[in-house]
């Protein structure tokens, strides 16, 4: 599935793809791939990296759920790892918990592909900002 908006280079570093958005749920699901260059010593995806996975499904819930007028601007995220993250794909799921004027909470999940083991999960408080344009 493509979606309308702007993708920079850290979307095709992570694998990221778009499979899916619940309007009525402001839920969007993507698949990624974790390469082997994210991987530490014990195994696993690198614990920052895989915030980058939460934090991509979380924003994207946002964009999307405002038809790509903004893009939530980070004030926290807290994020749990339940189980180590092996390379290969994993899927995110992401959906907005509340929109206000003022402020987004957001919410991520990182799974499987089977869905049946839940790796991380993550909560965002963010500003919510128009989606930065490029210049001409």
């Amino acid at each position: 599935m493509v979606f309308s908006g702007a993708k920079g280079p850290h979307v095709e570093l992570m694998g990221a793809e778009f499979l899916d958005f619940d309007p009525a749920s402001e839920t969007i699901t993507m698949r990624f791939v974790a390469p082997d260059s994210f991987i530490t010593g014990r195994g696993g995806v690198q614990g920052g990296l895989v915030a980058g996975f939460l934090d991509e499904v979380m924003g994207w819930a946002h964009v999307r759920a405002t038809e790509g007028a903004e893009a939530p601007l980070n004030l926290e995220i807290a994020m749990t790892l339940l189980k180590l993250i092996p390379p290969g794909p994993l899927v995110g799921k992401g959906r907005v918990i509340r929109r206000g004027r003022r402020a987004i909470f957001l919410e991520g999940e990182l799974w499987d592909e089977s869905w049946t083991t839940l790796f991380a999960r993550a909560t965002s408080t963010a500003l919510p900002t128009p989606v930065p344009r490029k210049a001409d």
